[in-house]
């Protein structure tokens, strides 16, 4: 049973391919063993990679898109252009068909995507403009 570290996300969606095809394995049971060890090593990776204390959604994609170098654009062509605007500007809640998207696509956990976030403007420091 050679068990590896998981140090990336494509490590990370390969473990989790095969904890699917683990699933249901029996207590006890060589295959129920590894499933344990592989769910042990997935939430040890998640907790280093999205810290789920410290973001919210918003911030999470955020962090995804810092991380992985992906740009507005790249999260308008997974959930929509207007979309991806809205979400990044809090002005619109993530719906379950997007966060499943974006954490198949993207490999942000499902459980940091449904925290509750407040939405309204970000705040700005308001301009007096010289008349």
């Amino acid at each position: 049973m050679e068990i590896r570290p998981i140090r990336n996300d494509e490590d990370h969606a390969a473990v989790l391919r095969e904890i699917e095809q683990l699933w249901g394995a029996g207590e006890g049971t060589d295959e129920g063993e590894r499933l344990d060890i592989l769910v042990t090593l997935v939430e040890a990776y998640e907790n280093r990679r999205w810290p789920l204390d410290e973001v919210d959604p918003v911030e999470a994609i955020e962090v995804a898109m810092a991380y992985e170098g992906r740009s507005r654009a790249d999260l308008g062509r997974l959930i929509g252009p207007s979309r991806a605007t809205e979400v990044l500007q809090r002005k619109r809640s993530l719906t379950l068909p997007m966060i499943r998207k974006i954490a198949s696509n993207w490999h942000v956990p499902e459980r940091v995507l449904v925290k509750d976030y407040v939405l309204g403007p970000k705040r700005r420091t308001k301009r007096r403009s010289a008349a």
